[in-house]
């Protein structure tokens, strides 16, 4: 074995001395940046093993003009949605040698550009992002302009910007085929900032389209504050203004949980007097008193085609979108057919009801 003094720094051409092969051949192996033998690269990996030779990030980033960093920017690391999408990217970026600068927004516009600016500010090599607006950022705009490769997630497809998604609409005519399978007809669909997210607003297109298509009223649509969605006094008050509601979709898990406490203290059962069903499938769901129906989607998956896209791009890949993937219904202990008296035959008062609460107007047409 080729010997080094223990205060002599070890490099690639050491590695390269002891694996029996060219420095270039080293170099190749070990940035995984070209083809090798399986003896050639079992030899050089080796090498480096017994030697203990690592590459320095910050050399290989002088060299190559890169930070060796990325910018991820995700609305909440609270969310396990989101939590297990960066996960999911972290997994991916596994021994390229990117590191992963991460921010969060609080689902808030104008934090989203502040990050992204901060980000870009770092020289970050790629952006992996969810935030309120991409189609109308100025900073994220301006990241594409000065060619800072960027990949979504959770988003639906937007021109030029390709993203790791689910099919937030087809998913949502599911739940709605649910409701309408087990007789329910006065609906409601909950969100959290209705008007810039895009997700959202194509839940409850698929969700009104099924209902139409079914024969049900429109759904409902309430659009919620946060301190309303957290404080389930205020969200038992705005649904008690909707008589005759049965079945209420949340736009996510824990929007569906709050109901279920709101349901609590205005007097109802779950599901015997009201149905709830989520969106994301989150673990605790499952582990609820009364196990949460929802739509399940896969956001470590959602991370990892992310990161691929992205690493694609910054290796001059084409821009290319992606299939959706996959979803499930989840099935729980919060969807049940109505009870019998809250079955009818729509005559009487309009549905949805004119309320103080229900914050975005319905313009479907």
């Amino acid at each position: 074995m080729y010997r080094v003094s223990s205060r002599q720094k070890i490099t690639i051409k050491d590695v390269a001395r002891e694996a029996g092969c060219g420095i270039a051949t080293a170099s190749r192996v070990l940035n995984r940046s070209g083809p090798a033998s399986a003896d050639v690269r079992e030899r050089v990996e080796k090498a480096a093993r017994d030697l203990g030779f690592s590459f320095s990030a910050i050399g290989r980033a002088l060299q190559s003009s890169r930070s060796m960093t990325i910018g991820c920017l995700v609305p909440s690391l609270a969310n396990p949605v989101f939590a297990e999408a960066v996960q999911g990217v972290q997994e991916a970026l596994s021994g390229t040698g990117y590191q992963l600068l991460i921010a969060s927004s609080n689902y808030d516009g104008d934090a989203d550009n502040d990050a992204i600016a901060t980000l870009l500010a770092n020289e970050v090599d790629g952006l992996i992002v969810t935030m309120a607006a991409p189609d109308s950022s100025a900073v994220l705009k301006q990241a594409r302009q000065r060619g800072t490769p960027v990949s979504l997630m959770f988003h639906d497809p937007i021109d030029g910007l390709p993203t790791a998604h689910v099919d937030n609409f087809e998913a949502a005519r599911e739940v709605a085929r649910r409701f309408a399978d087990l007789g329910h007809r006065r609906t409601a669909f909950l969100a959290l900032r209705f008007s810039t997210s895009d997700r959202s607003r194509n839940r409850y297109a698929g969700f009104h389209a099924e209902c139409r298509a079914r024969g049900l009223p429109d759904p409902a649509l309430i659009e919620l504050s946060e301190a309303e969605a957290n404080t389930p006094r205020l969200l038992a008050a705005i649904l008690s203004t909707l008589g005759g509601l049965s079945a209420v979709f949340a736009s996510n898990d824990f929007l569906a949980i709050a109901v279920q406490k709101a349901a609590r203290l205005m007097g109802k059962s779950v599901p015997r007097d009201l149905s709830v069903v989520g969106f994301d499938g989150i673990e605790i769901g499952r582990l609820l008193d009364v196990p949460l129906a929802t739509i399940e989607t896969a956001p470590d998956a959602m991370g990892r085609q992310a990161a691929h896209t992205l690493l694609d791009l910054m290796q001059g890949g084409p821009c290319t979108q992606q299939p959706p993937l996959p979803f499930d219904f989840r099935a729980g202990g919060t969807l049940a057919p109505p009870r019998t008296e809250s079955r009818d035959d729509d005559q009487g008062a309009t549905w949805p009801p004119s309320v103080h609460s229900l914050k975005t107007d319905l313009k479907q047409g």
